[in-house]
């Protein structure tokens, strides 16, 4: 055995990524490990309980995953893993969520013993309401989403078998004149036809939108679409006018700025979670029809109070889209248990490889800080140390090079702080779009950015989230939201929507030597290590036109 892998007891898998087999595993290692670790040489990766269901909820058996194990690993993989590996896949599945012949909702097993030990549970006790057989618990009709929830944290997670509920019917049609569904984008499709909910994971640029239209078009009934903000509402009703047969007079804004319900209704989460008196202002437009379908746009940002929102509509189907399931704060078992598992999931290479997204090269580029920088950052507070590091005035002249290393491209320059992002504006004598910056006044500038009479744009984390920008081929990252992997994918997303040039693009992540700043961009980037990308280590001086 001389493969890439060491498994290791405590379901840790390290990855030596020298090996002439590295890339394979990887990809396969993707589907059921999470990467904790990418230092140069030796990436470690996490079995997870979650990471295992949500692959076992995609099709994937404990025999292929350990099959992938034992392919790979330099040594036997330990019998404690393997005995683990298959015990927690098999608890996928043993509970069930159906209808009975009276249509109530039950919780049903063919382990009589699990359905005794999760009956016993305090929190999951009052949202039954009937034992009519040694198998069989009923269900409180409103509780469909909050015992899912409960089960997964014991360690049950129950298949949802129940159905759904048609919504009104009304008529969706793919426009395919001169388009059609990629294969990959029309077997997710499919993935998710087939099980009515769940998540489908594809990279920036892939064509998530394609896919909710897909959706759109199987299930033929009233759709609410929810996304992250109007720039993106406004992309998905104009995505949906060239791809599909709907007219403008079936497609409603539900917005800060305009409210309206139609058959396809889209509506941003701000809209949703927006509140007057302390009171959810706008959830009317929950129920303001018989929907069929919920697709949540960028699901592994949806706010807190969504998830509430979300348990109470386990009757609809719901289709999640995203690059990545990581999220920052945890919560992608309520994702798991609320939206649904990962239906589908192809990864960034592959996709780039079958040139549907754009390639792609990633670099650190290290500054350094002055003297006097370096003494107030060792005297600050550990809260103020890492703003000091990722706002260093050195990164400034370090823009400015990759700016004219890359003269004649379209460049985006991303930050997090405003102070920073207005400097940038000045030296450089480029736009900035940031939060503030009016919805109409962000659209032209976005489409002068894409009809190339305007190359450089600076934004804030405004730009991170569902924003087409296909000829982008730059961006020079300054500072972000800590240590935020899913924050990097989004930002170099912005970059691998498939250009004309068939140009490979150039994703600059500036860092400060020394700092904190070095610490969070090693988080960062675990996400798009997984991905198969890797991180070449600049100096400034190695950037200089």
């Amino acid at each position: 055995m001389s493969g890439p892998l060491i498994v290791q007891s405590d379901r840790t898998v390290l990855l030596e990524v020298a090996h002439a087999d590295a890339e394979t595993a990887r990809h396969d290692l993707a589907v059921f490990a999470e990467l904790e670790r990418a230092p140069e040489h030796i990436h470690t990766y996490r079995i997870t309980r979650l990471g295992l269901w949500n692959a076992r909820a995609a099709g994937h058996t404990a025999d292929e995953m350990l099959a992938t194990l034992e392919k790979y690993s330099r040594f036997p993989v330990p019998p404690s893993v393997s005995t683990d590996l298959r015990e927690t896949v098999g608890r996928y599945g043993r509970l069930t969520i159906e209808r009975d012949d009276e249509g109530r909702l039950v919780l049903t097993t063919t382990d009589r013993a699990v359905i005794a030990e999760v009956a016993r549970n305090k929190r999951i006790q009052n949202l039954l309401i009937g034992h009519p057989d040694p198998d069989t618990f009923v269900i409180d009709a409103w509780a469909r989403g909050q015992i899912k929830q409960e089960l997964l944290k014991i360690g049950w997670p129950a298949e949802d078998l129940a159905g759904y509920t048609p919504g009104t019917p009304h008529e969706i049609v793919l426009d395919e004149t001169d388009w059609h569904l990629r294969p990959y984008q029309q077997q997710a499709v499919d993935t998710f036809a087939e099980d009515g909910s769940g998540v489908v994971v594809l990279p920036c640029g892939a064509g998530k939108t394609l896919v909710g239209a897909g959706a759109m078009a199987q299930t033929k009934t009233t759709t609410l679409i929810l996304v992250t903000n109007t720039v993106s509402a406004r992309q998905w009703r104009d995505e949906l006018l060239r791809r599909t047969m709907l007219t403008e007079d079936e497609i409603g804004e539900y917005s800060g700025q305009v409210k309206e319900i139609k058959p396809v209704t889209i509506a941003t989460y701000q809209i949703l979670t927006a509140k007057r008196k302390g009171e959810y202002a706008h959830l009317d437009v929950l129920d303001a029809l018989d929907w069929g379908l919920i697709i949540y746009d960028e699901v592994h940002l949806l706010p807190a109070p969504v998830f509430k929102l979300t348990a109470d509509l386990q009757a609809r189907r719901r289709l999640g889209l995203t690059a990545t399931l990581v999220r920052e704060d945890g919560r992608e078992g309520d994702v798991f248990s609320l939206i649904g598992p990962k239906r589908y999931d192809a990864p960034w290479r592959e996709i780039e490889q079958q040139g549907y997204i754009s390639p792609a090269a990633c670099y650190e580029v290290r500054v350094d800080l002055p003297a006097s920088d370096r003494l107030e950052y060792a005297a600050a507070a550990d809260d103020q140390r890492y703003r000091l590091a990722a706002t260093a005035p050195a990164k400034i002249d370090a823009v400015r090079e990759i700016v004219e290393r890359h003269s004649g491209e379209q460049i985006l320059v991303i930050g997090q702080y405003l102070d920073q992002l207005q400097a940038l504006s000045d030296a450089l004598d480029a736009p900035q779009i940031t939060g503030s910056t009016p919805v109409d006044e962000r659209e032209q500038l976005f489409q002068a950015f894409r009809e190339g009479s305007l190359k450089l744009i600076v934004v804030s984390k405004v730009a991170n989230f569902s924003v087409d920008l296909p000829e982008a081929s730059v961006a020079i990252q300054v500072s972000g939201s800590f240590g935020s992997r899913q924050e990097e994918a989004q930002r170099l997303g912005r970059l691998l929507r498939p250009k004309e040039s068939n140009h490979t693009a150039s994703f600059y992540t500036l860092i400060a030597r020394d700092t904190v700043d070095q610490d969070f961009a090693q988080n960062r980037q675990r996400f798009l290590a997984e991905q198969g990308y890797s991180y070449t280590i600049l100096d400034t001086s190695d950037v200089a036109a």
